[in-house]
């Protein structure tokens, strides 16, 4: 079973940026389409950017411009910058394959919290 890490969350100031890292636990980005995810508090869980394997990526469009996905295949590791923060933005983001799989394991998320 694949595990993740994400990390680099915290409390920002809107209009400020963030790096979200996630480290799995093998080399899989080479098999799967990686994605990010968050969940704020009362919504579900929501898919926000990914990439493939081979660097083609998408977003959702609240953070068209703003949130840019990109990957290190040799530290297994994908990340999230996170531009122009907005408090919309607060939630936890979670890491993981896409599309979703019912069997697929979540790791522990990474809070982001936007907010003066």
């Amino acid at each position: 079973q694949v595990q993740f890490v994400e990390s680099g969350g915290g409390l920002v100031q809107p209009g400020g940026s963030l790096r979200l890292s996630c480290a799995a636990s093998g080399s899989i980005f080479r098999f799967y389409v990686m994605g990010w995810y968050r969940q704020a508090p009362g919504k579900q869980r929501e898919l926000v950017a990914r990439i493939s394997s081979g660097g083609s990526t998408n977003y959702g469009d609240s953070v068209k411009g703003r949130f840019f996905i990109s990957i290190n295949n040799a530290k297994n590791t994908v990340y999230l910058q996170m531009n122009s923060l907005k408090p919309e933005d607060t939630a936890v983001y979670y890491c993981n394959r896409y599309p979703l799989q019912i069997h697929y394991s979540w790791g522990q998320g990474t809070q982001v919290t936007v907010s003066t």
